[in-house]
């Protein structure tokens, strides 16, 4: 099986508060001063948000005049904060970069070719024969998809190592410009940040000595009709963010039974969850899975956390919520953990974990 042997999670410097962010994206939005604000603060306050990290300070997003600028300074601070993140995860365990053998680098908020990875190989110390595997349009669920293809290919090679990165800068997508419901709440919800997750395969030396857990099982899940609900539209100006209003009905009506189905072809139920690691969505995503699955509200915890201190990562967030329940709230020996997230699709990702 495979096992996680390191798992960071890294945020840009600039931190924000809600307010202050809110006050920035009220003046780029034009709002009338009276309503439109009103509707603003609203949303703001609502999304569960305290603080929040940004790829530039926040007066220079004044000075991104188009979507070949913005994309321009993604590259820039993905490779810093990519590179952190790896070096993170590296020096956490006993391995060197140069042992890698597959990459799998993810990330919804910007284009590079060539990738991430392939740019920081040489800056990492990666093999010229590493494996890569650069992936675009999983969105918010690719962290979770991306432990699963790792586990997939160390199924098949279990002397290997993977390597999983997630970059995501959401703060550099948004549509200045659009006082749509779905920019407002994707302005009030998202923040940029990376992580990056080692694994080695059940035949390698540092598997038994790893005291992470290991992926027992995975579920990738279409939920066909729901093309709409999630996404991006690819305008002049970027990528500007489908939000469908009924996410939160999409999550009672079909991922609940969805992991309830995926646990119980293992013997389980989710009582039997001792970890849950799932995507911080929003405060109404969380509430749905919560209430569909009858958990405590200490199951999702960590999530509501991560949420507060950093907001939406994307696919990030998975790996900021892991590394914290590793750091934090370390389950036992031989308990369970279910890793959760949802992307375009619409779409969810399951990962089986026991420590």
């Amino acid at each position: 099986m495979t096992r996680i042997v390191a798992v960071t999670g890294v945020v840009p410097p600039h931190r924000y508060r809600q307010s202050e962010l809110a006050d920035t994206f009220a003046t780029a939005l034009r709002l009338p001063a009276d309503s439109g604000r009103a509707v603003l603060d609203r949303v703001h306050t609502s999304a569960g948000v305290d603080t929040r990290h940004l790829a530039l300070p926040l007066a220079q997003y004044a000075e991104l005049s188009g979507f070949g600028r913005a994309n321009d300074a993604y590259i820039a601070a993905a490779l810093e904060l990519g590179e952190q993140a790896v070096t993170g995860a590296l020096a956490q365990c006993a391995l060197t970069a140069d042992a890698v053998d597959l990459v799998i680098s993810t990330s919804v908020t910007g284009i590079a070719a060539p990738s991430l990875e392939a740019r920081l190989a040489g800056r990492l110390g990666l093999r010229p024969d590493v494996r890569r595997i650069p992936v675009f349009g999983l969105g918010c669920a690719a962290g979770a998809a991306g432990v699963a293809r790792l586990h997939d290919f160390l199924a098949g090679n279990p002397d290997g190592v993977g390597l999983l990165l997630s970059t995501e800068l959401c703060s550099l997508t948004l549509q200045r410009s659009d006082g749509s419901a779905a920019n407002l709440v994707a302005g009030a919800l998202f923040g940029d940040g990376a992580g990056a997750l080692l694994a080695v395969g059940s035949g390698h030396p540092g598997h038994a000595s790893a005291t992470g857990p290991t992926v027992l099982a995975t579920r990738s899940r279409l939920y066909p009709g729901t093309e709409h609900q999630l996404g991006w539209d690819v305008v002049d100006t970027g990528f500007r963010i489908v939000l469908g209003a009924e996410l939160p009905s999409l999550v009672r009506l079909h991922v609940a039974q969805e992991v309830e189905a995926f646990l119980a072809g293992h013997d389980l139920k989710p009582r039997d969850v001792t970890a849950w690691i799932c995507h911080p969505g929003g405060p109404k995503v969380l509430d749905a899975l919560a209430d569909s699955l009858d958990l405590p509200y200490t199951a999702l915890e960590l999530s509501r956390r991560s949420l507060a201190a950093v907001g939406n990562l994307s696919s990030s967030s998975v790996l900021h919520i892991l590394r914290d329940t590793l750091d934090l709230r370390p389950p036992p020996p031989g308990s369970y953990g279910l890793m959760l997230a949802l992307g375009p699709g619409f779409a969810s990702e399951l990962v089986l974990l026991r420590w």
